[in-house]
């Protein structure tokens, strides 16, 4: 299953290559909102709350009472995703909060889980040259996907694996990391990071990963008609 990314920046959607560079912004959630609106799972991510420069909360209430979406972006502590479950997120995104002094951070997930249920946690498991990459990716730590996904299927109900590697690039993804992932673990399981054609979406598909897509649906170089529903 293709879901269409909402990465939000200033008031506005974006799409940034490698998590740093703006190569898309636009003003008018709209147009976006109104392509989306078919779609049973979208991705919206407040890259202002995860930066720790501000939010987007009046933006992400308004997208998340129109569609159903995932929300990630800063959350850090439990009030956090409780607000943005409040805020009308179906589930929250965590990430970086999820690790601590290079590992998994055992207590704060099962905190998160506990508190909102695991059935409304997303695992954000990302990956930068074969190993878990936090903070903006900048931070790599010294254990794997594999790894972080086997120490955190406990504690929630689904994970996202980013490959940071393709990222924004429109270059393809790395199917075989991704595969790796899925089969360390009984969770479902979403694949980002470079995912650009309709032949990759499929062969994920076909091994029960969904697909998150972003630059791709925004350049038009993956169209969306063939998912009107």
């Amino acid at each position: 299953m293709l879901i269409p990314s909402i990465d939000l920046q200033g008031g506005r959607i974006v799409q940034l290559v490698q998590g740093e560079k703006l190569a898309i912004e636009a003003t008018d959630p709209e147009v976006w909102i109104a392509k989306f609106s078919g779609f049973p799972r979208v991705q919206l991510i407040d890259l202002d709350a995860a930066k720790g420069q501000g939010d987007n909360a009046a933006m992400v209430a308004e997208i998340c009472r129109r569609l159903p979406c995932r929300v990630g972006g800063g959350i850090r502590s439990i009030d956090r995703a409780k607000a943005v479950l409040d805020a009308g997120a179906h589930a929250v995104i965590a990430s970086s909060a999820l690790f601590r002094n290079g590992a998994v951070d055992v207590v704060f997930a099962r905190s998160l889980a506990e508190a909102i249920g695991v059935d409304r946690v997303i695992a954000a498991v990302d990956s930068r040259g074969g190993h878990v990459a936090i903070h903006g990716w900048k931070t790599v730590l010294p254990i794997t996907a594999v790894d972080a996904v086997r120490a955190l299927e406990p504690f929630c109900a689904e994970f996202l694996y980013t490959h940071v590697d393709n990222e924004g690039l429109m270059q393809g993804t790395d199917i075989d990391a991704i595969l790796a992932v899925r089969r360390a673990t009984a969770r479902r399981v979403t694949a980002a990071g470079g995912i650009t054609t309709w032949d990759e979406i499929d062969r994920l598909d076909a091994r029960q990963v969904d697909a998150v897509v972003g630059m791709a649906v925004y350049t038009g170089q993956l169209p969306l008609d063939r998912y009107a529903k």
